[in-house]
């Protein structure tokens, strides 16, 4: 009777490991086949082309590959035909199948739009068309406002754009122009050493480091030796992340790259213990009534936080920021803050010296607004090249090649549809980069093309297919932050020197995080 029951115990056993097998190989032949070849069949029929779908890794491996293949290539100084060289893969497909195409990402299809109008209803429709979840390694950097959907990211947006208000920013001028004078200050002590006063240098470096200081004064109210540590660690962090966000998707990563893994999680504890002093320090301060400490970034979304608890009741559990949610904005600020505003800076410095003709009407513009005075809000305002410029330095060389949306139901999207499961790749750089947009000049640097504003910059729709920043109700937050400090520090640069393209300059934009150029940006500086 025992032996019996033993068998029977065993045969349930045995019956239930075989139905949970059978069950888990379903869902992932279901995965990795019958859904990817369902979602394709619904693409194609839409007369959408790809390459047809190879069993779970789809495009990754010819995508890394021609990644790696031009990793190792310096462009022609001369050119600004980034999308070979930075989105090899997506310019490829393009111009294999047409603007209709579409893309493996693993087992998910990612259609292409090229359609400057599909491309800003999908901003526009921000619910119908979420940002993709994060990545758990993209997590580790920052989430923030700038990742979150639906009422999270309502309540966030909310409580922090009192920070970004048109006052506001005036009042960080200071701050800007401080940070800006003390790198102005070692490059003229290098050109006074010089003989021939001239100097080489990378400025990739010092506008990075500028920007770091920028943005530990007007976010935090601290200097940058408090916030040098978290920047180091951020850009540890964002090497780890971008050398793992393909190899993320192989299901062994967590085993094969353990390593790598821990390190992340380690620099993801020691940034936000940094972080947590800090805002301790800024809400300890903000209770002893120092007004002065209210005036950068993080005092006034703690500030207008602890409005909204009060406004609304603290019982409630959805409002107000947790200090976990505060820790994580404060790490989207300084990324956001330094990398995008960096990079602007380093290729605005390539170009301008690049082009002398553009350098000279802008300095001339500089000079007649501000004469040699520090430059001020509203003068900023009226630097209408210096305004094209940018504009042209963000059309050509923007911070993000892409963006990604994920729509969880079925969509209509002008005339496609689009089904739930299947993603829209936004390619900036592409329809930047576009001559049915911008002209067959689209890939020279002309910022004349903006002097009547963005809207009349191209043909028809060219409003639509300009945004380095976003587009639509969730359009970057630090827009105007990042526009009004380039101003500020290109102003400050043109009044004290001119500058030209050292020899040793090697041209090779990268996507890191950013579009960034490689090998740093060599310039041989004069002092005026």
């Amino acid at each position: 009777m025992f032996e019996a029951s033993v068998s029977a115990l065993l045969l349930l056993v045995a019956t239930a490991a075989v139905i949970t097998v059978i069950r888990w190989g379903w869902k992932m032949v279901e995965r990795v086949w019958l859904n990817p070849k369902r979602l394709e069949r619904e693409l194609r029929k839409q007369n959408l082309k790809a390459n047809p779908y190879r069993l779970w890794f789809g495009d990754l491996k010819e995508m890394v590959q021609m990644q790696e293949k031009v990793t190792s290539i310096s462009m022609s100084s001369h050119s600004h035909d980034l999308p070979p060289y930075v989105v090899p893969f997506v310019h490829h497909l393009v111009n294999k199948y047409g603007k209709n195409s579409f893309m493996w990402f693993g087992t998910t299809p990612r259609v292409i739009l090229m359609d400057p109008e599909q491309v800003k209803e999908a901003f526009n429709r921000n619910y119908d068309f979420p940002r993709p979840e994060a990545i758990l390694i993209v997590k580790y950097m920052a989430t923030g406002v700038a990742n979150y959907e639906d009422e999270k990211w309502a309540k966030h947006r909310k409580i922090i754009n009192p920070a970004f208000h048109s006052e506001q920013l005036k009042a960080l001028m200071p701050s800007f122009s401080q940070s800006c004078n003390e790198m102005i200050r070692k490059w003229e002590d290098m050109l006074s050493s010089s003989s021939d006063g001239t100097c080489e240098m990378d400025v990739r470096p010092w506008l990075k480091n500028f920007t770091e200081d920028a943005i530990s004064r007007t976010a935090f109210g601290s200097n940058y030796e408090e916030g040098r540590k978290i920047f180091q660690l951020l850009s540890e962090l964002g090497d780890l992340i971008m050398k793992n966000v393909i190899r993320y998707h192989n299901s062994l990563w967590s085993v094969v790259y353990a390593k790598e893994k821990r390190r992340m999680k380690e620099i993801n504890r020691m940034l936000e213990a940094s972080l947590m002093r800090i805002i301790e320090k800024k809400e300890k301060a903000m209770k002893l009534a120092e007004a002065a400490n209210k005036s950068d970034l993080l005092g006034i979304i703690l500030e207008s936080n602890h409005k909204d608890i009060k406004e609304r009741g603290n019982k409630n559990n959805n409002v107000g920021l947790s200090m976990k949610d505060v820790i994580e904005e404060c790490k989207l600020f300084y990324f956001a803050g330094q990398e995008t505003s960096s990079s602007m800076l380093a290729w605005t410095m390539m170009l301008l010296a690049k082009y002398p003709d553009w350098q000279v009407r802008a300095r001339e513009e500089v000079l007649r607004v501000f004469g040699n005075q520090t430059p001020d809000h509203d003068g900023l305002s009226r630097l209408k090249i210096l305004t094209m410029i940018l504009y042209e330095v963000l059309r050509l060389y923007p911070p993000a090649g892409w963006l990604t949306r994920c729509p969880k139901r079925d969509m209509k999207l002008g005339n496609l549809l689009v089904p739930a499961g299947v993603q829209v790749l936004l390619p900036i750089l592409m329809l930047h980069h576009d001559k049915g947009i911008w002209g067959d000049d689209a890939g020279e640097f002309k910022p004349e093309r903006f002097s009547e504003g963005i809207s009349k910059a191209g043909k028809g729709a060219s409003s639509a297919a300009f945004f380095p920043f976003g587009w639509g109700p969730r359009i970057c937050i630090g827009l105007n932050f990042a526009l009004l400090e380039a101003k500020m520090v290109l102003s400050l640069i043109l009044q004290r020197f001119c500058f030209e393209l050292s020899p040793t300059y090697s041209h090779a934009p990268h996507y890191n995080l950013t579009i960034q150029p490689r090998h740093g940006v060599h310039i041989i500086l004069h002092k005026l």
